[in-house]
């Protein structure tokens, strides 16, 4: 057996035999949350050393080196802008398409119809309360226009190594273009600089490869953790229909939207490709981490995926604070289900906002703290807006709603981060009909 189909099936494995575990021996349905959340702590906790802490230590190192490298191999600086015009179109119209398939999904099944409201909202409230919502809304942005504001001003940090210690991506992508710009600019004279940047990206990636085999004993801890916190069985109930209509939605945008895109556009077997990426899935869905993913999406892209090396590297860096399909796809289902269960009719321009709303939100997302829930709070309030704008007297969505789902809420980040990072991997490979391997770049990154 290969070692890499090996590895696939460990992690396969470790991830199977950690919701068993997590299911049928760590989870007390009779527990209080934070009782689950402490029994578990310590296999979390080990999960992190193991795995997760490894592959983020290396994100900005490999960020820095590997977009200083992708946009140097460019060549001319005007082909970047047709390279990052192209990365940005593919980004915001996918993430269109999410948004309103989600929609249209959630207007279709309305999964929030027929919900007593009356019996789950202790639950809601004890949640909310629990996983401290309300600080999280007020000490972030009270509307879009701060989330950009706030993302905007992260684009351009005033302390480039401040930004790399707070783990400002967006900031060290840019300030890499910049960088690669000057040194292609600054021909031979930078060409010493340039070779020993290729030598850290070749050695990041080595590293890579050593961290991965970590990766199924780091899996089973951490889905063991998280399936012992919430259990399976929460799965089903009042809040089944909601969760099929999430999952729904993310598998026809990744297993029929973007192969469609990577077929017509690409020229590129979807499913085969789709294949190519597996270990990268495994890792998204168990990190639940674009970020933590990020490392393994550049080395797999370039290794199995066909993607050059100037796709590879730069198109799931920008990505991986960008592209938030499956997290633009979820808030419009998730605010939808919550006014349905609350016995709100939103009217198809009110339907427009949340479609508005949730695709800025979700682009804004990676500068805002607790972001899921914070941009969540931002559509449900946009949406409460337009309701007052109408008729002052219209009933509004209360926050403390949101509670309602935070229970369910980690299986769904894990399946919509799968959905986020897939879709940076389609992206690379689009990118790379645009930006193919010059002779002197057809080796691969790792041995």
């Amino acid at each position: 057996m290969r070692k890499d189909t090996l590895l696939t099936a460990l992690i396969l494995l470790g991830l199977v035999a950690g919701a068993l575990v997590g299911q049928f021996v760590l989870y007390d349905p009779d527990a209080t949350r934070e009782a689950l959340a402490q029994s578990t702590a310590g296999l979390q906790t080990a999960g992190d050393l193991i795995f997760i802490r490894p592959l983020r230590m290396l994100i900005i190192p490999l960020v820095f080196v590997s977009v200083v490298s992708g946009v140097c191999a460019l060549g001319e600086p005007s082909k970047l802008g047709l390279v990052g015009g192209a990365t940005l179109l593919y980004f915001a119209g996918t993430t269109l398409v999410a948004v309103t398939l989600g929609l249209a999904i959630a207007t279709a099944v309305q999964p929030g119809a027929g919900i007593d409201i009356s019996l789950l909202e202790n639950t809601a409230r004890q949640g909310f309360a629990e996983e401290n919502v309300a600080a999280k809304v007020q000490s972030g942005p009270g509307g879009l226009g701060d989330a950009f504001l706030a993302l905007v001003e992260g684009m351009v940090p005033s302390n480039i190594l401040k930004a790399a210690v707070d783990g400002n991506i967006l900031a060290i992508v840019l300030f890499a273009i910049f960088l690669g710009v000057a040194l292609t600019l600054a021909g031979k004279a930078a060409q010493p600089a340039v070779a020993v940047i290729e030598a850290f990206l070749a050695g990041f990636m080595k590293i890579v490869g050593w961290i991965m085999w970590l990766a199924p004993i780091g899996v089973f801890l951490i889905i063991a953790a998280r399936v012992g916190q919430t259990g399976l069985s929460n799965l089903v109930g009042p809040l089944g229909m909601y969760i099929l209509c999430v999952v729904g939605g993310l598998l026809i945008q990744g297993a029929v939207v973007l192969p469609l895109v990577l077929w017509v556009f690409g020229r590129t077997n979807p499913y085969r490709f789709l294949l190519q990426m597996r270990k990268v899935i495994l890792t998204a869905f168990s990190t639940a981490s674009s970020s933590a993913t990020l490392p393994v999406t550049i080395e797999e892209c370039r290794r199995v995926g066909g993607c050059s090396k100037r796709a590879a590297t730069f198109v799931p860096a920008l990505g991986a604070t960008v592209n938030m399909n499956g997290t633009a796809l979820y808030e419009a289902v998730a605010v939808l289900f919550l006014f349905q269960a609350f016995g709100i009719e939103l009217t198809m321009a009110q339907q427009m906002v949340i479609l508005v709303t949730a695709t800025l939100a979700a682009v804004g997302a990676p500068g805002i703290p607790g972001a899921g829930i914070v941009t969540m709070a931002i559509v449900i309030n946009a949406v409460n807006s337009s309701l007052t704008a109408i008729a002052p007297d219209s009933p509004q969505l209360p926050l403390w709603t949101i509670g309602l789902i935070l229970g369910v809420d980690r299986f769904l980040d894990m399946c919509r981060t799968t959905l986020n990072v897939f879709g940076d991997c389609v992206g690379a490979r689009l990118i790379t009909r645009i930006a193919p391997d010059e002779p002197g770049d057809t080796t691969p990154m790792l041995a």
